[in-house]
């Protein structure tokens, strides 16, 4: 006769105590996900695991053919930190106007609205829509995104400091074509034809606002990164690159890739042999221009070269190292905060200004083919001591 295990029967009973005292009265814990096939594990939709850090959340940008009025907007949700929050920004001559919104999330994550702040998917992992209406703040925008190929799923990305995961996520990307207005203080603006952009959708674990209740001990030594991402959209294909560094210039993940319009999944070239440059402009971190070159993408050998153009957008205007909006951080059960940033007096060597964006027109070389023209973004950060390019400090300029 075999005998049965009683420890599994033993700890169930009060886990199961435990978590019937903290569902709300009657125990629901439904939300308008749960009606639609997309659950994972027996568990609802609320629950997404137990790491405070899980995040899920929509990033977009877009600008004219000539680089002007660029334009972004985050937009997360954080159901262990029951956060939801938004941001949305645009450049309008020397001064990025930004506005922020924030509110508890109440574990429905199918409400994309956060105060004046609205995403609407039109047509799954194709065609999305932006709405601003904020009269209060004098911030208005319908823009809609139209995707030029199907996402790139890029491959998931996990970090760890000692045993403690600090990222675990999935990120797709996709380029596209934007249509409608953006307007600040009465100032309309219809985008140019021939508008385009990007978006990122990326979900996981990775450090949000406030401080992790247990910290690392003993502390680690002082983190750095350094970033750099290269959405760049041609006539009728788009070019994706990504690469990370640690401190020491080893990589932690890298990747190239290209299709053409209108094409599937199957449609992707990828390379793993890619390499960018970016001389830095003198007294800062940011980069001057940037070359990149990739080795056997589409079954050629190309060179991409990157001009800024326009001023660089601040990623600190959507949520990204604000030190006041960070992303996550529990601000109310609802608020809503407009920011002007004068880039014509910005701090170049402030760690809350080491995340841009710079618009750049592209020109591919290959062997044997005529230049492309193209125009996209130089996203990075340079952040903390890095040795390959002399830094030792977290915001130490470039001799």
């Amino acid at each position: 006769m075999v005998s049965l295990p009683l420890i599994p029967f033993i700890v169930q009973v009060p886990d199961a105590r435990l978590e019937r005292a903290n569902q709300p009265r009657g125990g629901q814990m439904l939300t308008k996900a749960d009606d639609f096939p997309i659950h994972q594990t027996p568990d609802v939709i609320a629950f997404s695991g137990s790491d405070r850090n899980f995040f899920d959340r929509y990033f977009f940008n877009g600008y004219g053919p000539d680089g002007e009025d660029f334009f972004a907007l985050s937009f997360g949700v954080y159901p262990v930190a029951n956060v939801a929050d938004a941001h949305f920004g645009v450049v309008l001559g020397d001064v990025e106007h930004c506005l922020h919104a924030s509110r508890m999330l109440d574990m429905e994550r199918l409400d994309l609205v956060v105060g004046p702040i609205t995403i609407e998917v039109i047509e799954p992992l194709k065609r999305l829509r932006l709405v601003i209406d904020a009269p209060d703040q004098g911030m208005f925008a319908d823009l809609v995104f139209e995707g030029r190929a199907v996402p790139l799923q890029v491959p998931r990305f996990i970090q760890r400091i000692r045993p403690r995961v600090m990222c675990d996520y999935t990120r797709m990307t996709q380029n596209g074509r934007w249509s409608g207005w953006v307007e600040v203080d009465g100032d309309r603006r219809v985008l140019a034809p021939g508008a385009v952009g990007s978006r990122d959708r990326s979900w996981g674990v990775r450090p949000i606002g406030g401080v992790r209740e247990v910290p690392i001990m003993p502390k680690p030594v002082q983190a750095a990164i350094l970033w750099r991402w290269c959405p760049t959209n041609f006539a009728d294909f788009s070019l994706f690159f990504h690469i990370q560094h640690d401190l020491r210039g080893g990589y932690c993940t890298s990747m190239a890739a290209m299709i053409s319009d209108g094409g599937t999944a199957e449609s992707f070239s990828h390379s793993g042999e890619a390499e960018i440059t970016t001389p830095l402009q003198s007294g800062t971190r940011f980069a001057r221009t940037a070359t990149l070159a990739v080795r056997g993408l589409a079954n050629a050998d190309m060179t991409i070269v990157y001009e800024p153009v326009g001023h660089r957008f601040f990623m600190r205007g959507i949520g990204y190292f604000h030190p006041d909006w960070p992303h996550g951080l529990y601000k109310g059960v609802l608020v809503v905060e407009r920011e002007d940033i004068v880039l014509t007096q910005i701090d170049p060597l402030s760690p809350a200004n080491a995340h841009i964006q710079a618009v750049a027109r592209a020109t591919l070389h290959s062997p044997g083919q005529p230049d492309r023209s193209g125009i996209g973004v130089i996203e990075q950060i340079i952040l903390g001591p890095y040795a390959p390019l002399g830094f030792t400090g977290i915001m130490d300029p470039s001799p």
